[in-house]
């Protein structure tokens, strides 16, 4: 009796899967189609000490062109310096990060010191407080790779928290979606000035 009960609900539930993939086909397509290109190169790493570090720092220290960083918690020295290595090679870096979460709420002045350098630097650094908080952590590099995932830009990130790293390398397609999102978020933003 069990048997014909789960198997009917199997049945059920079988049935509604068309209208379900109609539902959401919109987002659908794209997603199938980030995984299974054959042409693009996907990269994962996690942390704490399993790779999401160095692979973010693998995604800087490809740029040839530009970089474009959007973050809520920017922190990291080694992300940082990555950065300004980036800038002495000629890149054009810029970058958008939460306002609260850098400004406000840095007891630890971490993130007064790594955005004061990035500036200081002459590189444009706008914080946002349009949003309740801006969690966007992405770096789009030359218009053509994408990296994204949980991992804030932070020790904390490398060292402590459960995190991970997703880069898409070589799909100017999407890394064009992330780029209108990464401008309209640092049009919104305020220029940042060192303090010291």
């Amino acid at each position: 009796m069990r048997t014909h009960h789960l198997a009917a609900a199997l049945l059920a539930v079988a049935s509604l899967l068309p209208a379900v993939g109609q539902a959401f086909s919109f987002s659908l397509p794209e997603a199938v189609s980030v995984i299974t290109s054959a042409s693009t190169d996907i990269e994962a790493a996690f942390s704490p000490d399993a790779g999401a570090l160095d692979l973010v720092l693998k995604v800087i220290g490809s740029a040839k062109q530009s970089v474009r960083v959007s973050a809520y918690s920017f922190t990291s020295a080694p992300v940082t310096k990555a950065l300004l290595d980036a800038r002495r090679r000629g890149v054009d870096v810029q970058l958008v990060v939460d306002h609260r979460n850098n400004l406000v709420e840095d007891r630890s002045g971490k993130a007064a010191a790594a955005l004061g350098a990035l500036a200081t630097a002459g590189i444009p650094v706008r914080t946002i407080s349009t949003y309740a908080i801006h969690h966007d952590k992405f770096l789009c590099v030359d218009g053509r790779t994408v990296e994204t995932g949980s991992f804030n830009y932070s020790d904390a990130a490398a060292r402590r928290n459960s995190e991970n790293v997703l880069v898409i390398w070589d799909r100017p397609d999407l890394a064009r979606q992330y780029l209108r999102h990464w401008q309209s978020r640092f049009n919104a933003g305020t220029p940042y000035r060192p303090s010291f």
